[in-house]
């Protein structure tokens, strides 16, 4: 049973670590501190992996323990995350330097905007960059498809706005 769970765990710590990696820098732009968060929900999808029973997908599980550990990082913190230059630039491969680099401030003026995003509309659109889908994002949110629904409405008009007091 223990090699099976270890096995288990090492599987979805390839599938979904690029997106745990994600949301950790969603939470925390300060590079050890998102480190620590991102420790802190690896441990904690090992602790709840035995308890999983399949009553979900078992990708609405791992975010639903990762936000659940987001959650109480943020809230140990007693303050939400500050913006700053320390999030990892993600390079495009494609272009000049220039474009590049252009492409760069855009990634990081979007990083920041959700960033300042009330926590129940940074979930949803984490989510939703993750390519989740509503039911998906209800089932690791603990909400109605409706709520996301009305949630992911108001934290789109919310980023338009903070992106185009950014521009």
């Amino acid at each position: 049973m223990a090699g099976e769970l270890s096995a288990q765990y090492e599987r979805i710590f390839a599938e979904y670590r690029a997106a745990l990696d994600r949301l950790a820098a969603s939470y925390e732009s300060v590079p050890q501190a998102r480190e620590d968060l991102m420790q802190e929900i690896l441990l904690a999808i090992w602790k709840a992996l035995p308890r999983f029973r399949g009553d979900c997908s078992e990708r609405t599980f791992v975010f639903r323990v990762a936000h659940n550990r987001c959650l109480s990082h943020v809230w140990r913190r007693g303050k939400r995350p500050e913006t700053g230059d320390e999030a990892p630039d993600v390079p495009d491969t494609r272009s000049g330097p220039e474009a590049q680099a252009a492409e760069n401030r855009r990634r990081q003026a979007l990083r920041d905007a959700i960033r300042q995003l009330p926590l129940n509309y940074r979930q949803v659109i984490l989510l939703a960059l993750e390519d989740l889908s509503p039911p998906e994002i209800a089932g690791v949110l603990g909400v109605t498809e409706n709520n996301v629904g009305v949630r992911m409405n108001r934290a789109r008009k919310a980023l338009r706005s903070l992106l185009e007091k950014h521009a």
